[in-house]
């Protein structure tokens, strides 16, 4: 019987090339030039990311056979005891993928083969158009569609919108600010502009960002059913879940959730009872490769899609999983892609490019894509205390983010 490849060293690499942090796990086998890497990007808490690999995965780790992947993500899941948190489901899912990465290396084939197989040869995606005015949002599709572009998200001002005017009490803190009542008025007005303008031939999707009360959700999503969405992003909160049926029984509006999901008692409702139309979690904030295929399989009999999230901060190994998983998954349904510069294609060689609106494997073994480690560490992270998660409403009262 042949010895088992095993894990000999793992290494967390930590860099910046663009806005977000990013985490990367590297499994060093028994097999010399043999590794894999994953995801591990907690953007907002990368050194607990980065602790939890290095102090207490690592050590679990060390000398497992590297072959066992689903065994080593249900015990590693439950080693800590407390389980189902964005950190350690983070450095998880940093093991999950490399492992995927190192066992379709040993086959000789593409993540996708080793789940099934491919339904389609390339996966939509859709990016962000934006502006401060409708007009300037509407500009900002049209340059999207001339690229290929056939999805497009739309948002105006960010999340939430800037308000136009805000009345805050004397001595409010500073803070990122917005008024929820404002913004539905608004972004209905800029989302009117759009579909008049650019017609019925692009799909248009909105993300409220989950920054609206649950009552003002519900009345949102009836009134922009007439546009025809292709979805709308997180009009509610996770701790608002069960909203969902109220808005179900309203309208029939494409619902999308999931980017802030850490465990199967968040999603399997909503999937169950046919709430939401696309599940988006985030590929390493749920666990890795090996939860997404589960929950994939589990919605594909319930005919609910995927969209991963797939922002700057998921990382380019991280974009690499989505699309493997968006190749095989039978209920495949858009993809989330924030357009990476020059440099992260540099220094992540085999980053999936996107053409004409579809992203494309390079069909190399495992994941298909590698880092510069010289060059990365030429980015270190910057450490931010960060603005944008500072959120308040005109009276200057803490909000969701």
């Amino acid at each position: 019987m042949a010895k088992p490849i095993t894990i000999q060293d793992v290494k967390t690499i930590m860099t910046q090339p663009a806005g977000s942090r990013l985490v990367i796990v590297k499994i060093i086998t028994s097999e010399p030039g043999l590794y894999g890497l994953g995801c591990a990007t907690f953007t907002q808490r990368c050194h607990a990311v980065h602790a939890a690999i290095e102090k207490h995965l690592k050590p679990f780790a060390i000398g497992r056979d590297v072959s066992r992947i689903e065994e080593f993500w249900q015990m590693a899941m439950v080693h800590g005891y407390w389980r189902n948190g964005p950190v350690l489901n983070n450095a998880i899912s940093g093991f999950d993928q490399a492992l995927w990465d190192i066992k379709g290396k040993l086959a000789g084939m593409p993540v996708y083969d080793l789940l099934g197989g491919k339904c389609r040869e390339a996966a939509a995606v859709y990016g962000h158009a934006g502006g401060s005015t409708p007009e300037e949002v509407a500009e900002s599709v049209r340059s999207f569609m001339a690229q290929g572009y056939r999805h497009i998200r739309i948002q105006m001002g960010g999340y939430g919108g800037k308000a136009a005017s805000l009345h805050k009490p004397d001595g409010a803190p500073e803070g990122a600010y917005y008024n929820p009542r404002e913004y539905t008025r608004r972004m209905l007005k800029m989302i009117e502009h759009v579909r008049c303008e650019v017609g019925d031939g692009v799909e248009l999707l909105h993300d409220v960002h989950e920054r609206l009360q649950p009552i003002d959700a519900v009345r949102f999503a009836k009134d922009v059913e007439p546009y025809n969405l292709f979805f709308l992003e997180d009009v509610l909160a996770p701790e608002d879940n069960g909203w969902f049926r109220d808005i179900r029984s309203q309208c029939a509006t494409r619902l999308a959730m999931g980017e802030l999901f850490n465990s199967p008692h968040e999603w399997k409702l909503l999937i169950e009872e046919h709430l939401i139309d696309y599940i988006r979690m985030h590929v390493s904030q749920m666990g890795g490769i090996t939860p997404a295929r589960a929950v994939t399989l589990f919605a594909n009999v319930y005919g609910v899609h995927t969209a991963w999230h797939g922002p700057g901060d998921t990382s380019p190994v991280g974009h690499a999983a989505n699309l493997h998983l968006d190749l095989w998954a039978p209920n495949f349904g858009i993809q989330e892609w924030c357009r990476f510069n020059d440099l992260v294609y540099e220094m992540f060689p085999g980053l999936p490019e996107v053409r004409d609106g579809y992203m494309y494997p390079n069909d190399q073994p495992g994941l298909g894509i590698d880092i510069d480690e010289a060059l990365a560490a030429q980015y270190p992270v910057r450490d931010v205390v960060e603005q944008w998660t500072q959120t308040r409403w005109p009276d200057g009262s803490p909000a969701r983010p």
